[in-house]
C-alpha cells in the first residue's frame, strides 16, 4: 500500500497551517533557522521568535558578527540552547564559505556545524524544491500507520526510514516537495501519537485502519519528563544569566535551584563543558562570549 498523493495534496492545499516560514520569499538560511528551532520544541514556541531573528539576522553574515551571548540571550527560552551555538557557528561558516548563502546540495550541507542527516534534507526540500525524502518523526508514524499497518513506527533506521519515505514520492520535484510538507503536517495535526482523527484524514486508504486499528505491540511509550530534571535545573541557570548584563555572582546561581545543591552543582558543571557558560577570573559566571567582560 501506498500514499494517495493527489488526496494529501489536495488536503494540503486547504488545510495547511500557515507557519510564517512557508510563506513566499523566506530563504535557505531563514529555512535553517527554522528546522534547528523546531528540533524538539512546539511550533507556537518558534514562531514568534524565528520571525524576531529573521529581523536581527536576516543573512549569516550578520549573526556571525554579533557574539555567542548575543545569539544565547536572543535564543531565549526554546531549550536545548546548544542548537543556538551551532547555528551561530554555523553562520559563520556560511558568510566566510559559501558567500553568506546556504547551499542547495545535501551533502555540502551536512558539512556544516550543526547540520544532521533530517536538518540538510528539510533545507534542501523546503528551501530548494528538492526531491529528497525528509523525515521526521511526524513522516515515520504516518508511514508506519499509511503503508504498513502498525500503530507505531518503533525505533528509526535512517537507512530504511529514508526508503519508505522515498518509495512513496511523487517522481515531479517540485510536487514532490509539496508532498513531503503534507505528509509532515498530516502527522502534525490530524495522524498524531496520542489520538489520531481518522475521521479526518485525507487518505482513501490507510493499512493500520483496514487492519482495525491494532494497538502498539512493542514497549509502551516512555513519557518525558522534564520537572525536576537536570534540563530544568540548566534553563534556570540559563536564564539568570540571559538576565543579566554582568557577570553574576554564584550565590546568585545558588539560588536558583536550592533543593538539591549536587544536581544544581552537576548542571552548572555541563553548562560550561558545553560552552554555554564561562567563568570570569574573578570567580563570577556569565554567557559564552561575555566571561572576559567584567
Amino acid at each position: 500500500m501506498s500514499v494517495d498523493a493527489p488526496s494529501l495534496l489536495r488536503w494540503y492545499a486547504a488545510q495547511a497551517r500557515d507557519l510564517p516560514w512557508r510563506r513566499d520569499g523566506v530563504t535557505g538560511w531563514q529555512i535553517l533557522m527554522s528546522e534547528v528551532m523546531l528540533q524538539q520544541t512546539p511550533v507556537a514556541r518558534v514562531a514568534p521568535i524565528w520571525e524576531e531573528w529573521v529581523r536581527r539576522w536576516p543573512v549569516p553574515s550578520a549573526m556571525a558578527a554579533s557574539s555567542q551571548a548575543e545569539v544565547l540571550r536572543a535564543w531565549g527560552k526554546l531549550g536545548y540552547p546548544r542548537r543556538a551555538l551551532r547555528l551561530h557557528e554555523c553562520a559563520g561558516v556560511l558568510a566566510a564559505e559559501h558567500d553568506d548563502r546556504v547551499p542547495e546540495d545535501v551533502d555540502v550541507l551536512l558539512t556544516l556545524p550543526g547540520v544532521g542527516a533530517y536538518t540538510a534534507r528539510a533545507v534542501a526540500c523546503f528551501a530548494y524544491g528538492q526531491r529528497v525524502p525528509v523525515v521526521d518523526t511526524n513522516v515515520r508514524r504516518v508511514v508506519a500507520r499509511a503503508v504498513h499497518g502498525r500503530a507505531e513506527p518503533g525505533n528509526p533506521s535512517t537507512t530504511r526510514d529514508l526508503a519508505d519515505v522515498e518509495a512513496i514520492l511523487p517522481r515531479q520535484r517540485a510536487r514532490a516537495a509539496t508532498f513531503s510538507a503534507a505528509l509532515m503536517e498530516l502527522g502534525a495535526t490530524v495522524c498524531t501519537a496520542r489520538t489520531p482523527d481518522c475521521g479526518r484524514c485525507p487518505l482513501p486508504e490507510c493499512a493500520w485502519v483496514q487492519a482495525g486499528r491494532p494497538a502498539h505491540d512493542g514497549p509502551p511509550r516512555k513519557v518525558q519528563k522534564f520537572a525536576g530534571t537536570d534540563r530544568q535545573v540548566r534553563g534556570r541557570l540559563m536564564a539568570v544569566l540571559r538576565e543579566s548584563s554582568v557577570p553574576v555572582e554564584r550565590p546568585v546561581l545558588d539560588s536558583v535551584w536550592t533543593t538539591d545543591p549536587g544536581q544544581r552543582d552537576r548542571a552548572l558543571h555541563s553548562l560550561l563543558v558545553d560552552g554555554l557558560v564561562e567563568q570570569t577570573d574573578d570567580g563570577r559566571f556569565a554567557l559564552a562570549g561575555e566571561g572576559s567582560t567584567s
